[in-house]
C-alpha cells in the first residue's frame, strides 16, 4: 500500500488530460451521478471474481464521478485509486478516493503497479477496448476486469404507455451514430483476448433504476427535458450520423414531446411510475504467458 501512495503524493492531481482524451465521449458529473445511482446498492456477488478482499493496490481507470471507486474501497482493505481525463469528475471522485488524471491508453504509472486494474462503462465508449486492455494489463501484476452494459438490452416499463417503445426508438437512432461497440459487455472476452489477457469468468449484473413517488427533482427534470424535447435536442446531431432522416427525427422529437407531457400529467397524479434495467457484465481476465509479448502502446 505504501508504494501506491507514495507513487500518488509524487503526482498532480489535476493534470491536463492527454490528447487522446478527445477520442473518447464525454459525460457529464450529473448525467454520471444520475444514471450510477444505487449501482451495485442490492448485491455486489457479481464483483466476487475480483476478489476484493485479497487486493492491496486497485486502480479505477475511466473512474468518473467514482461511484465504482466508492464500492472498491468499501469491498477491499487496500489501496484504491481513480483515474480519469476530466479534472472535473476527478474533483468529485476525490470524495472517495486518490484521484489522478490520465487516459485509458497512457496511464500515468509504471508497469506492475497494482493487483487489479478495472473499469466501469468505459471500454464501450472506447474505438480500440482491447488497445486499452492492453495497457490495463501493463501496469497490473495479477487481474483486469471490464464492469461493461448491454446498451441494446436496456429494457423499459412505464406507466406511460408510449414511454418504453419511444426510448428504444431514440437510443436505437442515438447507438446507430455512433461508432464504438455499445453492446460490448456481453462479448468483452474478445477484446480480452486480443490483449492477450486469459478470461476466467464472465458475471451479470442487473442495474435497475426507478422512478416512483415522491419524486426526486432530478426525476421532475428529466420529465420536464422530455416535455420540451431538450433531451433529443442535445442528441440531434449523433442521431443523423445514423440512418436516420432529419424528417424522421423531427416526427420523433414530436411523438418524445407529447410523450414528457403525459409524464408530467401523471406526476401531478403521483400516478407515474417508471423503472429501466440495464444488462452490466462483469469480465475478468489474468496475465496470460504471452501478455509479455504484445506490443503497448502509449
Amino acid at each position: 500500500m505504501s508504494h501506491v501512495s507514495g507513487l500518488v503524493a509524487e503526482i498532480d492531481l489535476l493534470l491536463p488530460p492527454s490528447g487522446l482524451s478527445g477520442l473518447v465521449r464525454e459525460f457529464s458529473e450529473d448525467y454520471l451521478r444520475r444514471t450510477r445511482a444505487g449501482m451495485w446498492d442490492d448485491s455486489r456477488a457479481a464483483l466476487s471474481p475480483l476478489e476484493l478482499d485479497s487486493r492491496e493496490r486497485i486502480l479505477d481507470v475511466g473512474c468518473g464521478t467514482g461511484e465504482l471507486s466508492r464500492v472498491l474501497a468499501a469491498e477491499s482493505p487496500g489501496a484504491v485509486i481513480g483515474c480519469d481525463a476530466d479534472p472535473e469528475l476527478l474533483r468529485a471522485a476525490g470524495e472517495f478516493v486518490p484521484a489522478v488524471a490520465g487516459d485509458a491508453h497512457r496511464l500515468p504509472f509504471p508497469d506492475d503497479t497494482f493487483d487489479l486494474v478495472v473499469c466501469q462503462a468505459l471500454l464501450i465508449n472506447l474505438p480500440d477496448p482491447a488497445a486499452a486492455l492492453d495497457e490495463f494489463a501493463r501496469v497490473s501484476t495479477d487481474l483486469v476486469a471490464a464492469v461493461e452494459p448491454n446498451n441494446e438490452a436496456v429494457e423499459i416499463e412505464s406507466s406511460v404507455r408510449a414511454e418504453g417503445a419511444l426510448e428504444r426508438r431514440a437510443r436505437d437512432a442515438y447507438l446507430d451514430g455512433i461508432d464504438t461497440d455499445v453492446a460490448l459487455g456481453a462479448d468483452a472476452r474478445e477484446a480480452f483476448d486480443d490483449a492477450t489477457l486469459e478470461v476466467l469468468e464472465t458475471r451479470r449484473y442487473d442495474h435497475v433504476r426507478t422512478i416512483e413517488p415522491p419524486y426526486s427533482d432530478g426525476a421532475v427534470r428529466a420529465a420536464r427535458r422530455k416535455a420540451t424535447g431538450a433531451g433529443l435536442a442535445d442528441d440531434r446531431e449523433t442521431m443523423l450520423d445514423g440512418p436516420l432522416t432529419a424528417a424522421e427525427y423531427d416526427e420523433l422529437r414530436s411523438e418524445w414531446r407529447s410523450m414528457g407531457r403525459d409524464v408530467i400529467d401523471q406526476m401531478e397524479e403521483r400516478e407515474y411510475r417508471r423503472a429501466e434495467a440495464v444488462p452490466f457484465f462483469v469480465t475478468v481476465g489474468r496475465l496470460s504467458d504471452g501478455a509479455d509479448t504484445r506490443t503497448h502502446q502509449g
